[in-house]
């Protein structure tokens, strides 16, 4: 009988096996069911490993779920807004045991760790799109995604084998990302989550928050997008640039983070604000339409979504408002700060930016720095890629 506790994890936080445990565990692979996961089960995966994603140990059991699409709670009743789940197919269930270990590969073959299953149960595709995505329309990201999953869930908890290799540059567990902020000696630090490059509106609001804190980690999501956002490694240069050029370098941290993006909108914002805190932010900034995709959410609703969980996150939601660049002020300002029309404000899309990118336009300089411009006028005219 294969047994897996808490000697096989290095502490409390993290689900990594430890070298004695992996080696026995890599022996006796051939007497164990299998799954394979898919590349956003995958992501989910590490990250539950590296701790990214406390409180929790796994995919979530079947009172997680159903707290968690009911009331955006664990069933513990902590805050958290989103499934983390592991789906099964009908006739994947026929071929698994109704509990105990299971080892996960992923679609290369490689083994990634083991699920301690809990139970398999049923999984409400239709209402959790209505209840996590605010619809039921196909044509949202999230809800495309969504409906390709199986209708059972398995769950339980997980320890993985630590990855020796990497394909990320940058810091992407919790662990060394807290390291390295201590290292820094910052006691305050901001959060920026991205999954596009940096424009003059975001440089504005995160300057705003270096006001106010110690350190800002721009934390760039680098799992799988929507068709036509630009690739993850594309981005990254974006940002090495930007901070080379016009940021100071001991108040700014550059990590990833390799979750995908659902494009949830209000309860996205509220998981990108909890796994912050799990990577040493204090405060999170959470701007216009956060995490939104088309028309589904309004302005601001990320933002008075979150508030309604206040006083049980322990970081500070920054709820900075929409910035653009105003022809009479010269500036980057906001509503709060600029007096002039609409017809003096330069609000550029990112759907428009590609637009320009695409024709082989310049992006005007009062909405990105030229060194960000240049990369990204590379990458369009190597590429061609079709506008979104």
């Amino acid at each position: 009988m294969l047994r897996f506790n808490k000697a096989g994890r290095r502490d409390q936080t993290t689900r990594w096996m430890e070298e004695k445990t992996a080696e026995w565990f890599r022996e006796n692979l051939s007497v164990l069911p299998t799954l394979s996961l898919d590349e956003d089960e995958e992501s989910d995966f590490f990250l539950l490993a590296c701790g990214a994603y406390n409180p929790l140990q796994g995919f979530m059991n079947r009172e997680d779920y159903y707290a968690v699409l009911n009331h955006c709670r664990l069933a513990s009743g902590r805050p958290w807004p989103l499934p983390i789940v592991l789906s099964l197919h009908e006739e994947q269930v026929r071929g698994l045991p109704s509990s105990g270990p299971i080892a996960l590969f992923n679609r290369q073959g490689q083994a990634l760790g083991v699920l301690v299953l809990r139970r398999i149960f049923r999984r409400e595709l239709q209402d959790e799109a209505a209840k996590v995505f605010g619809t039921k329309d196909r044509k949202h990201p999230g809800v495309a995604v969504l409906m390709t999953k199986g209708t059972y869930l398995a769950g339980g908890e997980i320890m993985a084998l630590k990855p020796r290799e990497n394909g990320y540059l940058y810091p992407w567990e919790p662990e060394e990302t807290k390291r390295l902020i201590v290292e820094r000696g910052w006691n305050t630090v901001a959060g920026f989550q991205t999954r596009n490059p940096i424009h003059r509106a975001h440089e504005y609001l995160q300057k705003i928050a270096l006001e106010l804190v110690d350190g800002l980690l721009i934390h760039p999501l680098v799992g799988r997008t929507k068709a036509g956002d630009i690739p993850a490694e594309i981005r990254m240069r974006c940002y090495k640039e930007l901070i080379k050029h016009y940021y100071p370098k001991n108040r700014v941290l550059l990590g990833a983070f390799p979750a995908v993006m659902r494009y949830a909108g209000p309860r996205e914002a509220l998981f990108h604000a909890l796994v912050r805190k799990n990577y040493g932010c204090t405060h999170m900034i959470i701007g216009r339409d956060h995490a939104g995709v088309g028309d589904y959410y309004s302005t601001y609703e990320a933002q008075e979504f979150c508030a309604q969980f206040a006083t049980e996150l322990e970081l500070e939601i920054l709820p900075f408002e929409n910035a653009f660049y105003c022809n009479l002020c010269k500036q980057t300002a906001t509503e709060k700060t600029c007096p002039h029309s609409q017809e003096e404000r330069m609000i550029l899309s990112g759907t428009k930016a590609r637009k320009i990118l695409q024709e082989g336009g310049e992006l005007p300089p009062e909405f990105t720095r030229p060194e960000v411009a240049l990369i990204l006028k590379e990458y369009y005219s190597e590429k061609k890629v079709e506008v979104s």
